[in-house]
């Protein structure tokens, strides 16, 4: 028989169990996309073509600089190609408007994720072992979904396409 005070316990660890299991849940998908709906990395990953994830933020220079030219990556590798573009927005769903008019304003033709930057750093840290830098950064997945590549700084869209021709 349970005690009332055993009962109490019981209560509370029930209690702490589904504060941690929401917690982990949240951990597990800290990204949506535009319309709210959860998403991850891995909604992405290992359909046959490599994966490109540029993490970007609205008032990032060197991002705002160069998202054209994966735009243009996007473009040339949209019908028959091998590489599919994927963006996360670090602005956090409280700077939505300032990400979406970033991807308004670049035409961006690739899906994109917004997620906040602790939420984003927590979950870079959970894949490379390694702390957040800044944006752009980039990670590079294999067509099977295995990452190989986590950079953080712009990197030109030719060493992309060449470090792809050479692992395929």
């Amino acid at each position: 028989m349970f005690s009332i005070k055993n009962n109490k316990i019981i209560k509370m660890l029930a209690g702490l169990l589904l504060l941690f299991s929401l917690s982990y849940a949240n951990a597990a998908d800290p990204l949506t996309d535009f319309n709210g709906k959860s998403a991850n990395i891995s909604d992405y990953t290992g359909n046959g073509k490599w994966l490109v994830v540029m993490f970007w933020a609205s008032d990032c220079h060197i991002c705002n600089k160069e998202a054209s030219q994966y735009v243009d990556l996007q473009k040339r590798n949209q019908n028959d190609g091998n590489i599919q573009m994927l963006g996360i927005s670090v602005d956090g769903l409280a700077n939505k408007a300032a990400a979406q008019a970033f991807i308004d304003e670049h035409k961006l033709n690739f899906p994109n994720l917004i997620g906040s930057l602790e939420d984003v750093a927590g979950m870079y840290y959970d894949l490379t072992g390694n702390q957040w830098i800044g944006t752009p950064t980039f990670f590079i997945y294999t067509p099977e979904g295995k990452l190989r590549i986590a950079d953080a700084g712009a990197i030109p869209v030719k060493l992309i396409e060449e470090f792809i021709e050479e692992n395929s």
